[in-house]
């Protein structure tokens, strides 16, 4: 009877691996338990070729979406300066504060971008003045705006 059994994973199982993953498990937890439910299913050469083909394919995805967060924060930065117009009481002290909506409306607007307005950290901003926005486009690629609160 064989020792270890190679499995490619066919859904994400928590203590064993990710979908795709190439796992060796013990023949009766193979046969019994993850084939029969279709978490796995035996890894052959056509197989192997399959799952090295949906990877690359998911790193190329990935790639992509990276450069479009890079093309993002170019456009953010070509653009300087972005200027908010907001009520003021004494003391340079606007009415209210300049929320992660207004950065992002204030976005779509000069680059017909939508960006989630949790992924932006306004400063308390309470005065008037020249501001720096972080946006979160990527987990790797960070842009940063600069406000101008008028």
């Amino acid at each position: 009877m064989a020792k270890r059994v190679q499995l490619v994973l066919s859904q994400d199982i928590s203590k064993l691996g990710k979908e795709g993953d190439l796992v060796e498990v013990a023949p009766g937890y193979a046969r019994n338990y993850l084939m029969p439910r279709g978490l796995g299913y035996r890894a052959t050469p056509g197989v192997l070729k399959q799952v090295e083909r949906r990877r690359e394919e998911e790193r190329q995805r990935l790639e992509q979406i990276k450069q479009d967060a890079l093309a993002m924060q170019t456009a953010i930065a070509t653009i300087g300066l972005f200027t908010i117009k907001k009520e003021v009481g004494e003391n340079d002290a606007i009415f209210g504060t300049v929320t992660a909506d207004e950065v992002a409306e204030l976005i779509k607007t000069n680059t017909s971008k939508d960006i989630d307005k949790r992924d932006i950290e306004v400063p308390p901003i309470n005065k008037l003045g020249e501001y720096t926005v972080l946006i979160k486009l990527h987990s790797e690629v960070t842009a940063e705006l600069k406000l101008r609160v008028a």
